[in-house]
């Protein structure tokens, strides 16, 4: 699906209209960026792909194109004045109504990671204490107890093991047998709807070669079945090579689109693989 066809930046003629001559600026950012490699026009496919190395400017695309959009988003950060003023002037053309237009940033991926980290330490905190609870009941003199619920306590530690006894008592048990990995996929899996805009920034991090795999067919099954139009920021090889994704090449002069194999991180990796064939 694709509710974004287009979106335009600024020409140099533009970008010296935003600027107030009157102010001393510590830096035009982003003024110059896009004008400099002729890059004017974004049209867009269900999935829309900007490559570049740092600095080449697909963070700040995806960044204009979320605040254009007034996507939603976890962390929102201050850019400056001649940042606000550029999207201003951008203009974005949006056909039907996606029921939800949403910016994830790697950032966010990382917060996740570290809220699972947080609930981990909290399960494995409560697991030392049901060890010493089973123990203390287990082996508790005859009347050691002083309530029903003692009694009934320490005679279902006679009939289980300690790792039955932890796990029939512990909320949560399940999120401590995932990977960072496997909770960053779970992560995507639960932010990704059907008939919406995802705006993602190198989704890719946290992932291993075989899950970032899995990402890319979970991405190109949601804009085929469920609607979705994707605009992404990355340098993985597996992610650009999305099926029927358009690759803008922000490292190139002018900026243009090319197939996946063509860029030059991909041939990289072919041409690093290639010399080591024969260990394979």
């Amino acid at each position: 699906m694709i509710y974004l066809t287009k979106f335009t930046l600024l020409d140099p003629k533009q970008e010296n209209d935003i600027i107030d001559q009157r102010n001393i600026y510590n830096t035009y950012y982003p003024i110059g960026l896009f004008s400099s490699k002729e890059f004017y026009n974004i049209e867009f496919e269900p999935v829309t792909i900007f490559y570049g190395g740092n600095g080449s400017g697909k963070s700040t695309l995806l960044n204009m194109i979320a605040q254009k959009l007034n996507a939603m988003q976890r962390n929102k950060n201050i850019k400056g004045t001649n940042f606000d003023n550029y999207v201003n002037f951008c203009h974005e053309f949006l056909r039907g109504y996606p029921e939800e237009i949403k910016f994830i940033s790697s950032d966010d991926v990382f917060d996740s990671l570290l809220d699972v980290r947080a609930i981990n330490s909290g399960v494995n905190r409560r697991k030392e204490e049901l060890s010493r609870e089973y123990i203390n009941n287990k082996y508790a003199s005859q009347n050691a107890y002083d309530s029903y619920e003692d009694l009934k306590l320490r005679i279902e530690t006679r009939k289980e093991s300690m790792s039955s006894y932890i796990r029939k008592r512990l909320t949560n048990n399940n999120i401590v047998q995932n990977s960072n990995g496997e909770s960053a996929l779970m992560f995507w899996e639960r932010e990704i709807d059907e008939n919406s805009i995802y705006i993602l920034d190198e989704p890719e991090n946290s992932l291993s070669a075989e899950n970032q795999l899995k990402l890319k067919k979970f991405l190109e099954d949601s804009a085929r079945f469920y609607n979705c139009q994707f605009i992404i920021a990355t340098h993985s090889p597996f992610l650009l090579a999305i099926e029927q994704a358009k690759i803008y090449d922000l490292d190139a002069f002018p900026v243009d689109t090319k197939k996946w194999s063509d860029l030059e991180n991909v041939k990289i990796y072919q041409s690093f693989f290639k010399e080591r064939e024969s260990e394979f």
